[in-house]
């Protein structure tokens, strides 16, 4: 019977002697304030529908889905997160920026 380990994402053997396999495939990044944040908020399509994009958001994962769980509320629309990027269906891109600066976040787009 073989072991399923996921623990590991794939890794199976190094040659490197200094490698030191932690257990965690991602760092996250130190707590960021939102005032010293810049988002980019820009409308997509993707799938033949409109989806607007926050991206360049710096955190931890936990802080992340917070805020897409806010912007998701906010908005009264689904969303996910992907790749550190938060994507809220619908054509809500002033509604999200004017959300976002209330919030404290710099943002372009």
């Amino acid at each position: 019977m073989a072991k399923n380990n996921k623990s590991r994402d794939g890794i199976v053997y190094s040659t490197n002697p200094d490698y030191n396999f932690n257990g965690e495939s991602e760092q996250e990044e130190d707590d960021v304030e939102a005032k010293d944040q810049t988002l980019y908020v820009r409308r997509e399509v993707r799938n033949g529908k409109p989806v607007v994009v926050i991206k360049e958001f710096k955190g931890k994962l936990e802080d992340l889905k917070n805020l897409e769980k806010q912007l998701k509320n906010h908005c009264g629309v689904g969303g996910s997160n992907k790749d550190g990027d938060i994507l809220i269906q619908g054509e809500n891109k002033d509604k999200i920026i004017l959300f976002l600066q209330k919030l404290g976040y710099k943002t372009k787009g």
